[in-house]
């Protein structure tokens, strides 16, 4: 008898324990603690755990050495942020023209292998693509998210936004970019793609995925074309949205926000059972597309 997890055996109440857990509201022993509770039956402890892992083995969409990119790692320096700072450049491999730049933004965890895959998938779509990690000063993603989201913790977001806005400037001057660069982040890199439209005037366009919203003074400042998603489940962010958007119509900045039905926060991510694939599919291909229009050269 098969007795695999599905995503339908899991009640809500895992996956918020799970968003808890992420976001630092608990530790492991805590979590693990809770999650022991929805153990029941086939629903063992170390099976909803491995559930519950992300698995980077098996959801790699666009290899590491697929043939139609150019893909390797760079550093650039961040002289107000941490000093150097790693991060994964990719570009069509057959490019002869400039190419539209994006800054893909990690989530609270460092550059992990998700975040890499979604750089290359970027590429594919005609973009040179830069994914940094915030954790270089500190020896870069350790290997695993558990201890990412614990040296991530060691750095302050303001510290790590300098990072991104000189990943910024590094791509929009680079050889083989036409100047013209958005962002697109998830969950810590939803805010810093809002930030990032805050403190960059001529960002071109930006793509927060769950991601919590600038202060109202700090949304005064955005002049830059917004694109944001949001899962339905995810009130924690979601009730942050009004406010933020009260203030861009306000400025008559343009701005598109969509909310996904009965999905979770981390609704894109494929490696980890919050995945929704017609939501994760659909908010990328929107997102493409508004790259596209906001990144060519006029």
């Amino acid at each position: 008898m098969d007795n695999k997890i599905t995503k339908e055996d899991i009640s809500q109440e895992v996956f918020d324990l799970y968003d808890d857990y992420a976001h630092n509201k608990i530790n492991r022993r805590q979590f693990v603690e809770k999650l022991s509770i929805f153990a029941v039956g086939s629903l063992t402890l170390p099976s909803l755990l491995s559930f519950m892992t992300p698995n980077y083995v098996d959801t790699i969409l666009v290899q590491p050495t697929d043939p139609r990119l150019k893909t390797g790692y760079i550093n650039y320096d961040s002289p107000k942020g941490g000093g150097s700072i790693k991060g994964l450049l990719s570009q069509p491999a057959e490019s002869k023209k400039k190419l539209p730049g994006i800054i893909v933004v990690h989530e609270n965890r460092g550059l992990n292998p998700y975040i890499e895959d979604v750089g290359r998938r970027a590429a594919l779509e005609g973009f040179i693509t830069l994914a940094p990690d915030a954790l270089s000063p500190l020896g870069g993603y350790p290997g695993n998210d558990d201890e990412g989201r614990e040296l991530q913790k060691k750095r302050t977001r303001e510290e790590m936004l300098e990072d991104f806005i000189a990943a910024y400037e590094y791509l929009k001057s680079h050889k083989d970019c036409n100047g013209y660069v958005g962002v697109v982040g998830f969950c810590f890199g939803g805010w810093i793609s809002n930030m990032m439209a805050v403190k960059i005037p001529d960002l071109k366009a930006a793509v927060p995925y769950y991601g919590g919203q600038p202060t109202k003074e700090e949304a005064e400042k955005v002049k830059t074309p917004l694109l944001l998603h949001y899962a339905g489940l995810d009130t924690r962010v979601n009730e942050g949205w009004p406010a933020y958007q009260e203030v861009l119509n306000k400025n008559k900045v343009e701005n598109t926000a969509y909310f996904y039905p009965n999905v979770n926060h981390g609704f894109h991510n494929n490696t980890t059972p919050r995945y929704d694939e017609a939501a994760a599919t659909l908010s990328w291909t929107r997102t493409i597309d508004f790259f596209k229009a906001k990144l060519k050269k006029k």
